[in-house]
Order: C-alpha cells, then structure tokens, then sequence
C-alpha cells in the first residue's frame, strides 16, 4: 500500500514518488524470492496525468477470443518496445498475487505460493488440465470467463492461457517451465526495461575535463 511508502518518503523527502513507488516493487520481487533488477533513480512527478500516453497500460485479460487475445497482447506489447519472449517474461509475473472478484470480477491465485517469485506459473500452464470456471462455492459461477485446475482452487484468465495456445509464446512458456534461471534473468532484463519507458533519465558527466 502507498501509505506504507510514506515514512520512507518523510525519512527521503528527495526521492521522488514515481522512483519510490517503482522502487517498492523492484523490492518485493526480490524480497518475494525474485531477481535483482536493475535500477536507477530519475524518475520526475507530474501533477496529473495530462502528459501520459493515451494508449498506455497493460493487456486486458479477455477479447473475446484465443486469437483476438493474442494479438491484443503483441499490440499493448509491441508498442512498448518489447519482444515475444520479453513478453511471456513479463507476464511470469502472475507467480505472484491474486486475482479478486470485487476488483476485476475473477476470482483466485495463480499458484499455490502466491507470495513466492518463481517459474511455477509456467510449470503450472504446461503440466496442469485447465478448463472452463462454472462454479463457485457450490453456486454456478457468474463471473468473466476463466479458467481453474483440476482442485478448482487456482485460476488462469484467457490472456494467460493465450501463452500456451500461440505456437511462439509457448515454446517460450516451455522453456521457462523447465529453466527458472532463464525465466528470472529475462524478467530482470524486461522489468527494468518496462519500469525506464519513458524516463528522460539525467546524463551522467564525466569527473574529468580536458582543457
């Protein structure tokens, strides 16, 4: 939460709140059992949102179709910058947290250790039957389209099955399922590649002049 920054920032007061709030996640990947991803400071705060991107953010998790969902990723993706391969490492993400009804309408985690950075998500993508959500709690399930396991206890949502039913992606999910190494020094790469769009970073001058 943003208000548990604050006594880092009263303590800082220099740091500015987009390199803090970026700062914090780059943190709780590591912390989770992620890599270390590389940063640096230099992020300035704006008053409003005026000067984002209009088209900026990240995937929806549903467009109707296997195929629509595909190219929607590519689309959000691409634009950014990022390759296929960048991009199934950055939705290894979904290794951690979970998903809320009353936020985006679906329901459950990813994994069965969703405080915990890892490649299980692949693992979990390659390894586990997926099939349609139609119950919930003993009721028929009213919400978006997703998908559970065999236990019904974890979730995928159709953006994340994408990943295993586009020929390209998957052989990237594949090799993540059985290289963690790769899986974490890819993300580390395109997270801190994610986190600098945009930034007009200082120069750095040298310490010496020549005369």
């Amino acid at each position: 939460p943003r208000k548990a920054l604050e006594a880092v920032k009263e303590k800082h007061p220099e740091i500015s709140y987009a390199d803090l709030y970026t700062l914090a996640g780059v943190v709780a990947v590591e912390e989770a059992g992620g890599p270390k991803v590389p940063f640096r400071l230099g992020r300035e705060d704006a008053d409003s949102g005026e000067t984002s991107p209009k088209e900026c953010g990240l995937p929806d998790a549903d467009k109707g179709s296997s195929q629509n969902t595909r190219s929607h990723i590519r689309d959000v993706f691409y634009r950014m910058g990022f390759n296929d391969r960048e991009i199934v490492a950055l939705l290894g993400a979904h290794a951690l947290g979970r998903c809320h009804t009353d936020r985006s309408g679906y329901w459950g985690p990813w994994t069965f250790a969703e405080n915990t950075f890892s490649n299980e998500y692949f693992r979990l993508l390659i390894e586990e039957r997926w099939s349609p959500k139609l119950s919930h709690n003993g009721k028929p399930w009213e919400g978006p389209d997703q998908f559970e396991d065999s236990t019904g206890k974890l979730m995928m949502l159709p953006s994340d099955m994408a990943l295993v039913q586009d020929p390209a992606f998957r052989k990237i999910v594949e090799l993540y399922a059985r290289d963690e190494d790769a899986f974490l020094k890819d993300f580390a790469s395109a997270f801190s590649k994610l986190l600098e769009l945009g930034v007009d970073f200082p120069s750095v001058k040298p310490w010496y002049k020549f005369w």
